[in-house]
Parts: structure tokens; C-alpha cells; sequence
């Protein structure tokens, strides 16, 4: 795993403005706190406001749609659940993008996954005893065991998740739901915070990424309560067809990108589009056990180093920028989080933050690095039937309410949230 050292934390928050600086250390333990504290900070009470049964309910709710795979009626039903969801919570100015998936027919051997790496190792298969980069692009060595995208129906051995799953994708036009935070002083710029809702392998997407989807969809219900008031605009975001190559997420950009921070009616004071100034991505949020043993098997208890992991690309066009606010977030976590810590990671990859990263600071938040850990097999349940709700426990449901807490957290500060 990617650690930093005191002295790198110290030198990126030095780069960030001077009011964020004020805000405290990334590598300075949390504060005890009073209630006094507690009553004058407005960010602990909107992080209060999380709640654990809340998000498990939230994930349960969307396992009722299986699999959710784009392209399907499930899919398309758990978007009008997503919406009415928000709108539920008060997020009320909903909206769809559209746009449509017509991918040619999958070749021999790709069952219908991003996969295409050949032949993956056997269980076990110890990774790294040279100079040469570790898996992911990281320097972190270990087991590593087979991944992949489950296509066999009868690997799921309940027999509603099967069927609830047995429709198959067609192509045709997708569609994908946000709402917006308005900015009270601000409301021409915004930050969006985003997961993807659907997925695939014959389970039912809990994780991957039912477990960011409903993040997301918790921290809409936070900032859309009527006693909050926020400077800067927030979007949230539910991503659609992240499994077939990040298409939604490239359908945002290719139709909104032009349009940010215009006036629209000119004189309004209305921003259709506000300017981005960050984007926040939440996939697979819950299960972090460690690497697998030499037997190539996950241990079934979470361990007790678990943490989130915030990622940047140090690839791309805006690293620096994104990098700074990856620490912002690391020390959000450090003041606000209840359970586990974060670590900031410098090899962000494959999920919907990667169309944003040359044009803003894009991050992502996990429960594992993704090319290093989860490409290697940390996490048996990815796309398998095994990712279903019943899987989890409360420990690894606390884990995504810890990102979740991270989130809030730095979005209220970013944003200027305040209490009426």
C-alpha cells in the first residue's frame, strides 16, 4: 500500500488554500471532543447525521433490482428507484442524461466484461521477486489470485438472484439520474460526487457498487435537509454502464463539459452546469480483508488494519491538483471519521472518475487500491454471485460509513456548509 510520510502530508497541504491549511493536519490525530465543540461545528453535526441502518437499508434496497446490469429492466427500474429515492430526501431537481450504448458483439473468450487479460494466474501465484513494478503499477508484492467476470448462471446458487438476473443486455439508450446541491453564494461552481449503480456477475452488485451508490445517495439525503445551507453547488451523481468501460460517466462529459458555469437564462442567476471544481468517485467501498493467503483464499474476517483508500492518478494532466485533494480528504477523515483511517494512493484507475482526471482534480475512494490490491484478488466477491448483501457484515458496512463520513466531511468544508 502507498504510505505517505509527515513530511509529505505537511508539504501537500502547504499548497492548498490558507483557509483549508487552518483546518488542521492530515498526520495530527483527532481532537478529543466535547459537546461544546461538537454544538460550534457544523461539519460533526452533518457528519452525525450519517446512520449506519440508513446506509445498509439503502444498499439492501438496491440488491432488490439484482445485478442491475445496464441494459436490462432492472436496470432501468433501479434508476426510477434512485430517483424517487432523492427526491424522497428533498433532492428534488432531478435529472437524466442520455445517451446511447451500442457496443459491438463481445469477442470469444471476453464474456461480456472489461477483462481481456488472458489467462489469469492460479490461485496463489506469489507476485513480485525482481526490481519490476508490482501489480496495479504499484511496488506492493504478495499472493495473487484469479480475477474476473462470473458468466455462469448457475454459479449463483439462489435461485431468485438467478432469476432476477436472467434478462441480458441489449444495446440501445441508457439513461442516468442526478440531482443537485445549489450554492447559496456560489452557485456557478460545484463539486461532484459520484458512484456507479450498476453491475454484473450474477450477484447483486451489494459492493460493486451498490456500496458507493448508496454513499452517494446518503450524503444527497444530508446535504438536501432543509436546515442545510451550502456556498458552493454539489452534484451527486449515479453513474451508469461503469461496467462496460466507464460509459456514462464519458456521456456527462462529452455533453456537459462545454456547458460549465453558463448563465442559463442569461440574468438568472441559474447554472444548468455549474464550473466543476473536483470530482469525488465511491466504488466498492466494504470489504477490506487483506491480501489472500497461500491458498489463494480471503479471510472471511475483516482485518483489523482496514482503512479507505483515497486515490489519485499521478498520470494525469491535473495529479497535482487532484493530489491535494486526495490529502484534503485524508485530513477530513482524520477529524471526522469514527472508525477507520485513510491512506492516499497514487494510482487511481478504472471507474468513473477517469474521464474528469485531465480536465479537474479527480479522486477515488475505496476500500482497497484498485490496481494493486482488488485487481489481484483482495476481494473474492468482485463480480462474482458472492456479492450479494447477506455477504457483509456490520464491520464491512462501517467501513463505507467511514468513507461516507470522509466525504461529508470534505465536501462541507469545500462547499461552505452551514447549519440555518
Amino acid at each position: 500500500m502507498y504510505r505517505t510520510s509527515k513530511f509529505a502530508v505537511v508539504a501537500a497541504l502547504a499548497l492548498l488554500p490558507a483557509s483549508v491549511r487552518a483546518q488542521g493536519r492530515a498526520s495530527t490525530p483527532p481532537p478529543a471532543v466535547n459537546a461544546a465543540d461538537s454544538a460550534n461545528d457544523p461539519v460533526r453535526q452533518l457528519v452525525a447525521r450519517l446512520d449506519l441502518e440508513k446506509y445498509k437499508a439503502t444498499v439492501k434496497g438496491l440488491t432488490e433490482f439484482g445485478d442491475r446490469r445496464q441494459g436490462t429492466e432492472r436496470n432501468r427500474k433501479a434508476v426510477d428507484w434512485i430517483e424517487a429515492q432523492l427526491k424522497s430526501y428533498g433532492c428534488t431537481n432531478t435529472e437524466r442524461i442520455k445517451y446511447e450504448y451500442n457496443p459491438p458483439p463481445p469477442r470469444a473468450g471476453r464474456g461480456g466484461g472489461r477483462g481481456g487479460r488472458g489467462a489469469p494466474p492460479p490461485a496463489g501465484t506469489v507476485i513480485g521477486n525482481g526490481p519490476q513494478n508490482g501489480q496495479g503499477g504499484s511496488r506492493i508484492f504478495g499472493v495473487r489470485t484469479a480475477v474476473g467476470v462470473n458468466i455462469d448462471s448457475m454459479k449463483q446458487t439462489d435461485p431468485k438472484i438467478r432469476a432476477e438476473d436472467m434478462e441480458p443486455t441489449t444495446p440501445g439508450e441508457r439513461e442516468e439520474v442526478y440531482c443537485t446541491k445549489i450554492g447559496t453564494t456560489h452557485p456557478d461552481e460545484m463539486y461532484i460526487v459520484g458512484g456507479h449503480m450498476d453491475g454484473h456477475g450474477w450477484g447483486q452488485a451489494a459492493n460493486d457498487d451498490g456500496s458507493g451508490t448508496a454513499l452517494v445517495m446518503q450524503l444527497a439525503r444530508v446535504f438536501s435537509m432543509p436546515d442545510v445551507q451550502t456556498d458552493r453547488s454539489i452534484r451527486f451523481v449515479l453513474w451508469n454502464n461503469e461496467e462496460t468501460g466507464l460509459n456514462g460517466a464519458r456521456a456527462y462529459v462529452a455533453q456537459r463539459e462545454a456547458l460549465q458555469g453558463k448563465e442559463d437564462p442569461a440574468g438568472s442567476g441559474k447554472y444548468p452546469e455549474p464550473k466543476w471544481l473536483g470530482m469525488i468517485q465511491h466504488d466498492m467501498m466494504m470489504f477490506d480483508h487483506g491480501m489472500p493467503g497461500p491458498d489463494g483464499k480471503v479471510s472471511k474476517e475483516q482485518r483489523p488494519e482496514a482503512d479507505v483508500n483515497i486515490e489519485f492518478a499521478q498520470t494525469a494532466a491535473k495529479a497535482d491538483e487532484a493530489m491535494k485533494l486526495a490529502f484534503f480528504f485524508k485530513n477530513a477523515n482524520d477529524k471526522y471519521a469514527t472508525d477507520y483511517p485513510a491512506q492516499v494512493g497514487p494510482h487511481m484507475t478504472n471507474t468513473d472518475s477517469d474521464p474528469f482526471k485531465d480536465i479537474i482534480p479527480a479522486i477515488t475512494l475505496r476500500e482497497n487500491e484498485r490496481g494493486a490490491q482488488i485487481g489481484a484478488g483482495w476481494d473474492p466477491q468482485w463480480h462474482q454471485p458472492s456479492d450479494v448483501f447477506t455477504t457483509y457484515s456490520d464491520k464491512d458496512f462501517r467501513l463505507g460509513l467511514n468513507a461516507a463520513e470522509t466525504t461529508l466531511a470534505a465536501i462541507a468544508e469545500l462547499t461552505g456548509a452551514k447549519l440555518k
